[in-house]
């Protein structure tokens, strides 16, 4: 490992995300709140500690080599998710776990919090809350599509060399600034628009741009405790849908849309007809069961409402407009199954991904042929292309690391006291980057024990770091020489 090459860029990186604070301290004085001083202090703190990472080995320019970009992509978040903390350390009744808890949560897009009374909080906290999530989406973007090939690694890499056409493209642009600089405009454009139309349908001007962070990132964070449904506005939640929907799409789909002025891309992509796919049946399943079971008197009602959890779960957003977690029979279980699918490669939604769950099931469906017609041969297929048996091989070695992972951390929840269907739904909400469980993480994680807080932040990494990056830092082999 070249420690200097590590140590400059987690300087930069903190020297970089100190001047995030700065306008949490311009909400601050904008709404003469006494916030001001605990952001000045997190900004400088943050700052010095870049300085003193970054200035002695400022003049190392030796290219990275693979070992240390894993090391600096797990730092990415780790690193930042304990200095993103600080602010909340101020917070009343927040412990140190709390805070960290909340942190990561923002930065990996997962959305799960352990602060009540949220509409009693400073606007500078809620607004620094939002931002957190809107950055780490803005990172897992820029993360999937240019920094993780670069190591072999994570859903897009899987993507590219397996879709057919100019999507698999090693970069959309010659050079990774170049492709970071595209997927921020159309990142930060998408926020924009969003937040107008939230603005718009008749959300205030902050309520507006924190959400817009919160639904673009996929990220879930509301300033309200009662999510969306807070407005109770059935526009509002049509506009979250729409932007709920693209978030969760592969960025590079978006790219190519743009830049052809032609929606083509989206529907040749077998991908992006899954994802819609599954959302749609997930949405007709959950709309007809809340009428027909009587939840809700008005099938408008029940369509509205179907639909946006259905987004919501799928794309791993975990927005809520009602509590989906005492709806009758199998939806909220089905509806938290939904969220281990979860978006597509290269967007910022979480869970497994669309594609690897695609293939699972052509590998599954090539299985059954094999049955009838034992000595035939079947080829497992992505939009006309066939597949390399090495792509099957390392999918099934990430579900089975996904699903062994997952049980095991339930196993440690439910060994604190907590019941069945909390530990499970707690993991699968955190490990899929989902936000809100069952159990007694339907509304918030307050209530849960320190150990099970350490263990759901383990969790939220894992799922965000597409499992085998964090996990490979453990083996004895990444750091023999």
């Amino acid at each position: 490992m070249q420690r200097q090459a590590v140590q400059r860029i987690v300087g930069l990186l903190l020297t970089l995300f100190s001047i995030t604070m700065l306008p949490p301290v311009l909400v601050a004085w904008g709404y003469g709140e006494k916030t001001i001083d605990i952001f000045l202090v997190t900004f400088m703190v943050t700052l010095l500690s870049g300085l003193v990472l970054w200035l002695p080995v400022r003049k190392f320019k030796k290219e990275l080599r693979l070992r240390d970009g894993f090391i600096v992509v797990v730092m990415f978040w780790v690193v930042l998710g304990i200095f993103g903390s600080f602010p909340f350390l101020y917070s009343p009744g927040l412990s140190l776990v709390d805070a960290v808890f909340e942190s990561i949560s923002g930065l990996t897009t997962t959305g799960a919090t352990v602060i009540v009374g949220l509409d009693a909080l400073p606007r500078s906290v809620l607004y620094y809350r939002q931002q957190l999530q809107w950055l780490g989406g803005m990172g897992i973007i820029v993360l999937a599509v240019a920094i993780l090939p670069m190591l072999g690694i994570g859903g897009m890499q899987l993507y590219r060399a397996e879709t057919p056409g100019s999507i698999k493209d090693n970069k959309l642009t010659p050079r990774i600034t170049e492709t970071a600089k595209a997927l921020w405009y159309i990142y930060l454009g998408l926020t924009i628009v969003c937040a107008a139309g939230y603005w718009t349908a008749g959300m205030n001007l902050f309520d507006a741009i924190g959400h817009s962070f919160a639904t673009i990132s996929t990220g879930g964070y509301s300033t309200h405790d009662a999510s969306m449904g807070y407005f109770n506005d059935a526009s509002i939640e049509a506009i979250a849908d729409i932007f709920m929907l693209l978030s969760g799409v592969n960025f590079s789909l978006h790219f190519l849309a743009w830049r052809s002025l032609n929606i083509r891309p989206y529907f040749s992509d077998p991908e992006f007809r899954f994802y819609f796919l599954v959302l749609a049946i997930t949405a007709a399943v959950a709309a007809g069961y809340l009428y027909y079971s009587g939840t809700f008197s008005s099938f408008g009602s029940a369509l509205h409402h179907g639909i946006f959890q259905a987004i919501s779960f799928g794309t791993s957003t975990g927005f809520t407009t009602a509590q989906f977690s005492s709806w009758p029979s199998f939806l909220p279980v089905m509806l938290l199954l939904v969220s281990f699918i979860g978006g597509c490669a290269g967007s910022t939604g979480g869970g497994l991904k669309v594609i690897r769950v695609l293939l699972l099931l052509k590998q599954g469906a090539r299985e059954i042929r094999r049955l009838v017609h034992p000595n035939a041969q079947f080829l497992v297929k992505v939009g006309g292309k066939p597949l390399a048996a090495k792509v099957m091989d390392s999918i099934w070695g990430f579900f089975s690391l996904y699903i062994i992972c997952f049980c095991f951390m339930s196993l440690i929840l439910a060994a604190t006291d907590l019941d069945l269907v909390t530990s499970f739904s707690a993991v699968a909400a955190c490990i899929n980057n989902l936000g809100p469980g069952l159990g007694e993480v339907a509304a918030n994680f307050t209530t849960l024990n320190p150990v099970a807080k350490w263990v759901l932040c383990v969790a939220m990494l894992l799922g965000r770091l597409e499992i085998f990056t964090l996990l490979v830092l453990f083996s004895p082999a990444f750091w023999r020489k």
